[in-house]
């Protein structure tokens, strides 16, 4: 699934291509998913914010005032891909396409696609910062690169509930835009063991800060490519070459040596080490 280093870097190419395009037309696949991809046309874009895993395409009315009122809500799910096709590339009705699920026209000819293999993705248009239908969204904690994710929220939010602090990082309500790659990589790094239930303020403070570490990197890297990733040009994402943990199970761990370990915690596949991260 695309985490919070996917689509930063998706955003950042989009950006450019999308600010002050109008849209003009829409097909969307016949889904309570996807139909809402219709309703952002006859809207300028204005901005292109991301909040943890989601793409918030800014939208106004032609010929209104250019501050935002609503948002184009994105979710790419877990095989999601957003790019944009050029001139009459193909029929705006062409979403019999293989996967695709939306695509929008712009003014100037271009063609923004959204495709989804799983349909695990979903499309949403709000009023701006309205996100009540939304729960995820709703619920979000910090942004990890925002000052106010600190060591000691992290640590009693943690610490009030009886879930694995893994399972705890994945819901996003401590901490917005972690995946199961990158929580694996983080706990790792902090010494954490992905299972345990009550961390200490010294594991909170490097655990804070290992998270911010690892999405800045995977950002720098244009993100992690395991099998579906693709960013909005098509290129792979460069990450995975440098994980020291997430999927490398039976791999001697790089700090001790100790064959790194595979587990399930809340159903969700984990990697850590037995000597390093211990409960």
């Amino acid at each position: 699934m695309p985490e919070l280093p996917e689509v930063e870097t998706i955003r950042r190419q989009l950006e450019p291509e999308l600010l002050g395009s109008v849209i003009v037309d829409c097909a969307a696949f016949d889904h309570p998913k996807f139909t809402p991809a219709h309703l952002a046309v006859g809207h300028r874009v204005v901005g292109i914010r991301r909040r943890g895993k989601y793409l918030l395409v800014g939208l106004a009315a032609v010929g209104a005032a250019p501050d935002p009122t609503h948002e184009l809500v994105i979710h790419l799910g877990m095989t999601g891909r957003l790019w944009i096709e050029p001139d009459d590339h193909h029929a705006l009705e062409a979403t019999d396409q293989p996967y695709q699920r939306a695509r929008w026209r712009l003014d100037d000819g271009r063609t923004m696609v959204f495709s989804d293999v799983r349909r695990f993705g979903r499309i949403a248009v709000t009023v701006r910062n309205d996100h009540r239908g939304l729960n995820t969204l709703a619920q979000m904690g910090p942004e990890p690169f925002d000052p106010a994710f600190q060591p000691e929220p992290l640590r009693r939010g943690v610490n009030a509930s009886r879930q694995a602090v893994k399972t705890q990082l994945l819901s996003q309500r401590l901490v917005a835009g972690l995946g199961n790659i990158y929580a694996d990589e983080a706990l790792w790094a902090a010494r954490v063991h992905p299972g345990a239930r009550r961390i200490t303020r010294a594991q909170a403070e490097r655990l804070s800060e290992t998270i911010r570490e690892v999405l800045a990197a995977g950002i720098a890297a244009g993100g992690t490519t395991l099998r579906d990733y693709r960013d909005a040009s098509g290129a792979t994402g460069r990450f995975q070459m440098q994980l020291r943990c997430y999927g490398l199970a039976g791999h001697p761990c790089e700090r001790c040596g100790t064959p790194l370990a595979r587990t399930v915690i809340d159903a969700r596949s984990t990697t850590f080490c037995r000597t390093c991260q211990r409960r």
